[in-house]
């Protein structure tokens, strides 16, 4: 599904990469944490999975594509595929909660009625049914999150990328966002979550990657991440 070789990415300026001779292999219906400080690499690693950045080094593969070689049509195609969960949201707060749904699917030229449909589907799974018509200024921090993940459900995507999904949440908003996460994965989603959260590291034996100025540090089951990042900050 998404393979890494040996990826590197420098941004001008930079006193070191911000991602260093990375490999990574995450197969399809995975469900990976990428773990790190701020600063890790981790967006930077996301923004290349998402097409928003292009390497400087090694190849990034994503569902058996060489994401470099891709003309521009061919890379709006393979964005499709795609769902993005910002940690800043990106939603439109003069927009209600369905239109800002709704862009998703009206790029991919999409009838209005069908866009409508998809749109209250997700919606309800995300608890928000009640909420269609609201803009997003009127909602909670929680509540705009739930509509950033169902605008990133709403294209049935192949891969699920969240940067710090639960970063300004609360315990119990962190658990909820996490729940429909965890939905989408059983569903047959790839989903990789970004965090720097240690909380998000307590449930579940999932895979964790974790990264370290720009390396990969450690690559192992949730609990043994945990040990091992705790030794790596005690040092």
């Amino acid at each position: 599904m998404i393979e890494l070789y040996h990826v590197g990415k420098v941004y001008p300026g930079a006193d070191r990469p911000a991602l260093d001779d990375v490999n990574l292999s995450i197969g399809k219906s995975e469900f990976i944490i990428l773990a790190g400080a701020s600063g890790a690499g981790k967006s930077t690693l996301l923004r290349l999975l998402f097409c928003a950045e292009q390497a400087s080094s090694g190849q990034v593969i994503l569902q058996g594509k060489n994401l470099a070689r891709l003309s521009r049509h061919e890379m709006a195609k393979a964005r499709r595929s795609i769902g993005v969960v910002f940690q800043d949201f990106k939603l439109l707060p003069a927009l209600s909660v369905l239109d800002n749904i709704a862009l998703a699917l009206e790029v991919q030229g999409l009838s209005r009625d069908d866009v409508v449909r998809r749109c209250l589907k997700v919606l309800n799974e995300v608890g928000l049914s009640h909420k269609t018509h609201q803009p997003i200024a009127a909602l909670s921090g929680g509540e705009q999150q739930r509509v950033a993940i169902a605008r990133a459900l709403v294209v049935e995507p192949a891969v699920l990328l969240c940067d710090e999904p639960t970063g300004n949440l609360d315990a119990e908003r962190a658990r909820e966002v996490m729940e429909l996460l965890i939905t989408a994965h059983v569903r047959g989603t790839t989903v990789v979550v970004a965090t720097h959260d240690p909380a998000l590291l307590s449930g579940g034996r999932r895979r964790v990657v974790a990264l370290d100025q720009g390396r990969i540090a450690h690559d192992a089951p949730a609990a043994a991440a945990r040990r091992s990042d705790q030794r790596f900050d005690a040092a």
